[in-house]
């Protein structure tokens, strides 16, 4: 009985207290007031700060990498202190080429006839005229060259800098974006701050500004970066509908603009589209984001199409196939119920599917589509990957350019010393295992969360954080076969290493593999970039000024030179003088023209190479030292060996023929004045580089 009645007796004494009563019912009064109402208010002020400071720290990045450059570029050429000629000649190779006709639109009494003219180009080339603008992909000189004008820069600043502060101030916008896309990923504006650190530090392999100023490259990978944080946003589960939008606005905006500036443009789009492909194959959820992307792509290249002039490489590119294959892919799902049995065969069969139709779909298009798609570039990956033999000269001379070969140990070397490397690895390898993981639970038909919390540690259910893995596995294994594409791989490798780093979840995913609890990973990384600033460097090379000089003032108006590609861009610059020859490797017929030109190294007769020379109309003939008498390490990749290879004057493989040339080295004998060199060429002007023959046009034969 006792135990029955205990507990309406413990009821009663918890009853009899009536002050406590009100007491506790005052506290749960104010508990119930105040709380909801400031602890909003505390996470908005809290979460707000933290963009901000993020914004202004990502902003700020920008801002200071594009003065570093600039101060850097002024202590490496003292180009303040120099003369116009002397800033020119900086320029080099294909960027000469750019720069003049950026020079060009300014010096035209109108835009409209700047356009014009540079779209019927006939005073570059000799016997030539080209559609500069869509054959050099010059937008972005149109762009800047209005741009002077409009804001009346010319009263305040030279062209010079006007031009170089927007390619800098570009490259400030393109760490920018590296800055938001990791911190995107990682939650952590920290993350921004490394891949910045890694950036510069690595700066000799994530970017060619301190070379070649004017590189299409240069103007269009930062609206890449752009929309490859856009993108990561977009794919991000959690996004709201208006941070939605404007990914998406901003995405098209970029990958139209990023489309214009760089004819290559749509190869990078197109491993892009693969690695989205292979995104909503391994995720369920961000399918119709997917879609909506290539629609993006869709309309960016038909708006290409018609703006470049309706040029054809687009229609045929293998973007546009893989797209409408997709798409069709895509319409062959619309009818099955999901969950089924035939729907679970058709995405078994999905990739060969596309893959087909995208090889077919691309046969079909060049069929009908008259078009020059860079034929060169399929043979010379046929030659790069073994699958062909060849001595064409042009054909050998790319594969011996070391941005076209394998990467070398130094470059490895590099990497590793500024940790960047192991860091990339080890994240590479956790998200990878995380992405199998995931792909393993979806075969043994385990359902996905919904909502992927820290502790869970699954890093590889984010479907931005797989297309990152696949994009740059994508971009490496090409990087691996050609070390020029390590200027599009490294900058996202600091990316990607610096969001692991700094990603709680990443580490959360490994732990709960190791079983541990709780680590703080700290990394403390400090780039020593104050030295470079304060190393005293200088471009000197008055031989080329005193070229440029006397071309300017002993040459006629009407003269056309013959010389290397690469010194015809800085003449064509520096001078206005028309060429027989351009840096350029998109045209097979300026492919041609490089190497018949090139024949001045070869040991071809004097009349021989006097035919090839007017048949271009050329009048002056420029003869480098530094060409004739190389003295490469690779002795199968000097100009002359790869011409004595392509004439047949040297044996490449066992088994080949040698035929013997009764005729020395054009570039050597021309210079000892004796018949029948002096018959065809006068020599009117030389310095220790350069050589200047005049071609004569009324041949006298001498004994």
């Amino acid at each position: 009985m006792a135990e029955e009645e205990g507990p309406p007796v413990e009821l009663r004494q918890r009853k009899k207290p009536k002050s406590s009563e009100k007491e506790s019912a005052k506290e749960e009064r104010i508990n119930d007031i105040p709380i909801p109402e400031r602890a909003p208010k505390y996470v908005l002020f809290q979460r707000f700060a933290k963009i901000f400071i993020g914004c202004l720290a990502a902003v700020t990045s920008g801002m200071m990498y594009a003065l570093y450059l600039s101060a850097y570029h002024e202590r490496k050429f003292w180009f303040s202190n120099r003369q116009e000629l002397e800033r020119e000649i900086t320029f080099q190779g294909d960027s000469a080429i750019y720069y003049s006709y950026y020079k060009d639109m300014l010096k035209a009494p109108s835009f409209e006839r700047g356009v014009y003219e540079l779209t019927h180009n006939n005073k570059t080339v000799s016997l030539k005229t080209i559609n500069a603008v869509q054959q050099m992909s010059l937008y972005p000189e149109l762009i800047a060259s209005v741009l002077y004008q409009a804001t009346g820069s010319n009263e305040i600043i030279e062209p010079v800098y006007f031009y170089i502060g927007i390619v800098f101030g570009l490259q400030g916008i393109y760490v920018t974006a590296l800055f938001v896309t990791s911190w995107l990923m990682s939650g952590t504006w920290l993350a921004g701050m490394l891949t910045v650190a890694w950036f510069i530090i690595n700066r000799v392999d994530t970017t060619r500004i301190e070379y070649s100023i004017p590189l299409r490259e240069n103007w269009a990978l930062p609206y890449f970066a752009c929309q490859v944080a856009a993108l990561t946003g977009y794919l991000k589960s959690n996004l709201n509908t208006y941070g939605e939008r404007f990914c998406y606005l901003l995405m098209s905006a970029s990958t139209y603009t990023f489309m214009m500036m760089w004819e290559y443009s749509h190869y990078l789009l197109f491993l892009q589209a693969i690695s989205l492909f292979l995104l909503d194959i391994f995720s369920l959820k961000q399918s119709d984001k997917v879609y909506e992307v290539y629609k993006i792509y869709v309309f960016s290249l038909f708006l290409g199409y018609l703006l470049q002039f309706e040029n054809p490489a687009l229609l045929v590119s293998p973007l546009l196939s893989l797209v409408a294959a997709l798409m069709l892919a895509k319409c062959l799902q619309l009818n099955v119920k999901k969950g089924s049995f035939v729907a679970k065969i058709i995405k078994m069969i999905n990739f060969y599917l596309v893959c087909t139709l995208t090889i077919t779909l691309n046969i079909i298009m060049k069929m009908f589509v008259p078009h020059k798609e860079n034929g060169h570039m399929l043979k010379f990956l046929e030659v790069k990957f073994g699958l062909n033999m060849t001595k064409n000269f042009t054909m050998n001379w790319l594969l011996c350019q070391e941005s076209l070969q394998a990467p070398s140990q130094d470059f490895f070397l590099r990497l590793t010393q500024s940790s960047l490397l192991p860091f990339y690895i080890l994240v590479l390898i956790i998200c990878l295992l995380s992405m199998l993981q995931v792909i393993f639970r979806r075969i043994n038909g385990k359902s996905l969360k919904e909502t992927v919390t820290l502790e869970d540690g699954r890093i590889g259910e984010r479907p931005e954080i797989i297309y990152h893995v696949i994009h740059t596995i994508l971009l490496g294994s090409l990087a691996m076969v050609i070390e020029g594409l390590k200027y599009i791989w490294i900058p996202y490798v600091c990316m990607l290493a610096a969001f692991g780093v700094c990603s709680p979840e990443l580490w959360m995913t490994l732990f709960k593999w190791l079983r541990l609890r709780t680590v703080h990973p700290i990394l403390l990384f400090f780039p020593r970039l104050m030295t470079e600033l304060m190393e005293l460097q200088e471009f000197y090379d008055p031989d080329t000024v005193e070229l440029m000089t006397w071309i300017k003032r002993q040459a006629p108006v009407a003269a056309v030179f013959a010389g290397s590609p690469q010194l015809m861009g800085a003449i064509k610059l520096c001078t206005g003088w028309m060429v027989t020859s351009l840096p350029l490797y998109n045209d097979d017929d300026l492919l041609k023209r490089n190497e018949n030109i090139y024949q001045i190294y070869s040991k071809r007769s004097a009349e021989d190479i006097y035919k090839i020379l007017t048949s271009y109309k050329a009048n002056y003939l420029i003869v480098e030292d530094a060409i004739c008498n190389e003295v490469g390490t690779m002795r199968g990749c000097r100009v002359k060996d790869l011409l004595d290879i392509a004439n047949g004057h040297m044996v490449c493989e066992e088994g080949d023929k040698l035929t013997y040339s009764k005729y020395g080295r054009f570039c050597h004998e021309v210079k000892i004045n004796y018949s029948p060199y002096v018959n065809y060429f006068t020599r009117v002007y030389w310095n220790r580089s350069y050589f200047v023959y005049k071609i004569n046009t009324v041949i006298s034969f001498q004994s």
